[in-house]
């Protein structure tokens, strides 16, 4: 047992950290999403394989105690928005970082279009502007479950609350047309509706 004033490492990091790929690799990450450092990515890459873990254990396991353990696991990641309801365990094996950096709180925020960027995301959310559910979240790395993807807004008592405020009209003018944090490319508002 470790004391419990001192905080723990909640990460692994990378067994080859200068290979030029994985360099590569987790910046266009840490920029695509924002995040502050690599600690963070390191933190969910651990989560993810944490997960997976969990998955191929539960596949060498017998039937009677595999069942139980297997739907708690796919409910979990469902509630969490990671997997769909319809998924199997093979689905946790196939999950990618991406996919559970997609439910961080900061993606969220500038998926809805509640901020201009990624990083004004972040700023938002550290400065007490977003809430879920009116109530405030200060972590940028939260991931949102499913249930309160739709309670996700500003904070009530945030200036950002009234319609009139300049940085609204500025994030609804650039809404029109923002970049898809997946591929890169121009997304438009009401493309799905059309589509």
């Amino acid at each position: 047992m470790g004391d419990p004033r001192k905080q723990r490492r909640k990460y692994e990091t990378p067994r080859f950290p200068w290979r030029t790929d994985v360099l590569n690799a987790e910046l266009r990450l840490i920029g695509q999403y924002g995040l502050r450092n690599k600690r963070e990515l390191w933190r969910h890459k651990t989560t993810l394989s944490r997960f997976r873990e969990i998955a191929r254990s539960l596949s060498g396991m017998p039937a009677e105690q595999r069942e139980r353990l297997e739907k708690q696991l796919l409910d979990r990641l469902n509630r969490l928005g990671i997997l769909p309801e319809t998924a199997a365990l093979d689905d946790v094996l196939d999950l990618s970082l991406e996919d559970l950096l997609e439910r961080r709180l900061q993606t969220m925020v500038f998926n809805k279009g509640l901020a201009k960027s990624i990083y004004q995301a972040r700023q938002l959310i550290t400065h007490g502007h977003v809430a879920i559910d009116g109530k405030r979240v200060p972590s940028p790395s939260y991931i949102v479950l499913r249930d309160e993807e739709a309670k996700l807004a500003y904070a009530p008592t945030s200036k950002l609350s009234t319609p009139n405020h300049p940085l609204r009209a500025a994030v609804s003018a650039e809404g029109q047309a923002k970049p898809d944090l997946r591929g890169g490319r121009q997304r438009r508002e009401g493309a799905e509706e059309r589509a």
